[in-house]
């Protein structure tokens, strides 16, 4: 071999590896930023996937993830934020509420991030629903506005009732979910009682102080505490008190009856957000999204065990009956 055909044998190789490293660099990165854990919130991470994937991007193919899940522990997060920052992720995409998307945004202010989050606005994340601005935009899952048909709905199912309890988590909850809560309630002539509950512990205390309070039903607030404890939360109210909640997954880990937007949805359409995102589309071009539709759900095995008949009104109107 001449030195001249050694030579261009070395720069061909280094050539291809430059290639190569130029191609893995080329598989963009997003930064997923969970303030629950993973194990609950594995259909909504199913769902954000399917997003992506409807619009061309596979994980492990094309795109690569790096999940961070604070647990909980809410004063993690901004630490994890960081941490993606500096690993100079393409996009972030929060879960669980605004309190992820918040750590986020204090975090940076280039990199694009996708939220799903109750009042988005009110919270800070962006100037407007139709022009979010800076480099935040997502979905917005309407968590407050919709609690007088909840409590309509909880009055329809059981005539009788005259005191009814809110659980929120003290740390997260919107003032705004007390508030509509409050007024819905002095609507329908009911006493309204506010169980405040952030960790396990909290959550038996005050399910324990049902009787006490002879509180008739429970509606549950949006939070992600509360989504990873859908399990704890529907044993503890099929021994105490009936509840309308938030969103599918809770009738379908036992709840009585839930009512809202698809959360699952919601994390779809976020994955697609992000899709476009990393074809070059600006966040502040994207309007953050409202749900246009809301989902009834009746657990007809949780209503046969609390020996309650659910009324045909509301089996008319269900979008899914479980049996």
């Amino acid at each position: 071999m001449t030195r001249r055909e050694l030579l261009l044998l070395l720069c061909g190789a280094t050539a291809g590896s430059r290639g190569l490293s130029e191609q893995q660099k080329a598989m963009p990165v997003i930064g997923y930023l969970g303030g629950a854990s993973p194990g609950p919130f594995a259909p909504f991470v199913s769902a954000f996937r399917q997003g992506l994937a409807d619009t061309g991007y596979i994980e492990g193919q094309n795109v690569a993830i790096e999940y961070r899940w604070a647990e909980g522990h809410y004063d993690r997060l901004p630490a994890m934020a960081a941490d993606l920052v500096g690993r100079k992720v393409d996009v972030i995409a929060t879960s669980g509420g605004p309190v992820p998307a918040r750590a986020a945004k204090d975090a940076t202010a280039t990199i694009p991030i996708v939220f799903v989050a109750s009042d988005p606005v009110e919270h800070g994340l962006v100037a407007s629903l139709a022009r979010p601005g800076g480099n935040l935009t997502g979905f917005a899952i309407m968590a407050t506005e919709i609690w007088p048909k909840r409590l309509e709905l909880l009055s329809e199912l059981i005539p009788s009732i005259n005191v009814i309890g809110l659980l929120v988590n003290p740390g997260t909850s919107s003032g705004r979910i007390i508030e509509e809560v409050q007024d819905a309630a002095a609507a329908k002539r009911l006493q309204l009682h506010i169980l405040n509950a952030g960790t396990d512990t909290e959550l038996e205390t005050a399910f324990g102080s049902i009787v006490e309070l002879q509180i008739g039903g429970i509606v549950i607030g949006t939070d992600p505490f509360f989504n990873s404890r859908r399990e704890q939360i529907a044993a503890l109210a099929a021994c105490h008190a009936f509840r309308p909640s938030t969103s599918r997954e809770f009738a379908a880990a036992g709840g009585l009856i839930s009512y809202g937007s698809s959360l699952s949805g919601s994390y779809r359409q976020a994955g697609a957000y992000v899709s476009r995102i990393l074809k070059g589309t600006r966040p502040a071009d994207l309007p953050v999204q409202q749900p246009t539709t809301f989902e009834l759900v009746v657990n007809l095995n949780t209503a046969a065990a609390l020996g309650l008949t659910i009324p045909p009104s509301i089996l008319a109107r269900a979008n899914e009956v479980i049996e």
